[in-house]
């Protein structure tokens, strides 16, 4: 099933922003071990980075959701099924990450 846009077409400067902040702080982290910083200090900012990474996913997710699978839903049959085997799939592996 192609699409004109992708679900996250609204949101996507929102999302490039997040990304290059997670960027910065992963950068940051590298930073701080080739610095020699304490430990602590740095599980600190990994937190911090996965947290980003972890709001950009969901919010991507989000948007599957509403766009793609509810466009999909709408369609019915092997699509849909299709749509929903993906979307259970993706939210597995984010819960198991």
């Amino acid at each position: 099933m192609e699409h004109a846009a992708h679900g996250y077409m609204n949101n996507k400067d929102e999302l490039l922003k997040r990304l290059r902040r997670a960027e910065g702080q992963v950068r940051g982290i590298q930073r701080m071990v080739d610095e020699d910083v304490y430990c602590i200090d740095i599980l600190t900012q990994v937190s911090a980075a996965t947290k980003a990474l972890e709001t950009v996913a969901l919010q991507l997710l989000d948007d599957h959701l509403s766009h793609c699978v509810a466009e999909a839903v709408q369609e019915g049959g092997e699509v849909a099924q299709e749509k929903i085997r993906e979307a259970s799939a993706a939210i597995a592996r984010l819960v198991r990450s």
